[in-house]
């Protein structure tokens, strides 16, 4: 195994209450996304993007696998289909801090279809239980899988429920469903996140026939309301694009989702003055402004000024040498 090079600091696991999560998703959840998440909910499972076991191997981890402090619970996301190799990774992820990590079986790119990551690792339950079982044997922190309901022609209950005896030999308690199959063949990745019908008592059945296990419903959801529907059959819900692009809704995440009654949820003006100490620090090190200001677009979603707000963003962040003068550009939008 490699010698693992640690952060400064590494701060103890924190214990998962997985009654609601923020999807791992490529490009856009990074550090700088879920720490605008966290200003606004303190009780969700956060998720990196998917990380691929060589970029850990071969690469830079610690660009792949710093992150902040005040992220905590963070869970990261790999991808591969070698179980020496995401054993090893896995215990990069524990000696990081990481609360969790998880193993991608549901992404259905053409990138990693062709190194057996993903999607199409569902057509192979017993190498997703021999991932899992040689991740869970090298750490103690909680190892958990998101896979589809199937792919292409492997989309019957009978499938489904076979993939899932089979992973759960492993040991592994914690499913994360997207409740929808992948087509493999002939569909783009965000056609798949759209074109395949959600099927939401699919993994309601999952869960009746699991009771022992954590069943996580991911796929379309895109209200506290619909959350609190499923939750009522299932132990968790996972949300993708709507926390994205609407970010505003995890301020009620604490209150409706885990039942926490004090004080009021912050104003969207005073989330971003919560952020703002970041910003400048992530400036102060030489980060971009829109590689931090990229994620606060959809913050005002649906109030006035929020399209000038958004614009000023998108037109000034990235120039060389933009500073906090373009958000304060931006903010006067909203006046």
């Amino acid at each position: 195994m490699s010698h693992i090079v640690l952060p400064e600091k590494v701060l103890p696991h924190t214990a998962l209450n997985r009654r609601f999560s923020v999807a791992p998703m490529m490009a856009w959840t990074d550090k700088h996304c879920r720490m605008l998440h966290r200003t606004m909910t303190s009780q969700s499972v956060l998720y990196t993007e998917m990380v691929t076991t060589g970029a850990l191997i071969y690469g830079d981890r610690d660009r792949y696998l710093s992150y902040n402090d005040g992220e905590h619970p963070v869970a990261l996301q790999l991808g591969g289909s070698n179980p020496k190799e995401l054993a090893e990774c896995t215990k990069m992820a524990e000696d990081y801090g990481y609360d969790e990590v998880n193993l991608n079986v549901g992404c259905p790119s053409d990138r990693v279809q062709n190194n057996m990551i993903g999607a199409c690792l569902m057509a192979h339950p017993t190498i997703v239980r021999d991932c899992l079982a040689e991740m869970q044997s090298a750490v103690n922190i909680p190892v958990t899988v998101k896979h589809r309901l199937g792919i292409d022609d492997l989309d019957s209950d009978e499938h489904l429920h076979g993939f899932i005896a089979t992973v759960k030999e492993s040991g592994c308690k914690t499913f994360i469903i997207h409740a929808r199959k992948a087509i493999l063949d002939g569909l783009s990745p965000k056609d798949n996140r759209d074109i395949p019908p959600l099927q939401y008592e699919r993994a309601y059945a999952v869960k009746q026939l699991n009771p022992e296990l954590e069943i996580i419903l991911n796929g379309g959801i895109k209200t506290l309301e619909d959350s609190l529907a499923h939750l009522q059959h299932v132990d968790g819900v996972m949300i993708g694009r709507e926390a994205y692009h609407n970010p505003y809704m995890l301020s009620e995440v604490d209150r409706v989702i885990y039942g926490h009654v004090s004080g009021e949820p912050l104003a969207r003006a005073a989330v971003l003055e919560a952020y703002f100490p970041y910003i400048e620090q992530q400036l102060t090190k030489g980060v971009a402004l829109n590689h931090i200001l990229r994620h606060l677009l959809g913050l005002f979603h649906g109030e006035r000024g929020g399209k000038q707000f958004r614009r000023v963003i998108s037109e000034n962040a990235h120039k060389p040498g933009a500073g906090l003068d373009v958000l304060q550009l931006a903010l006067d939008k909203l006046n």
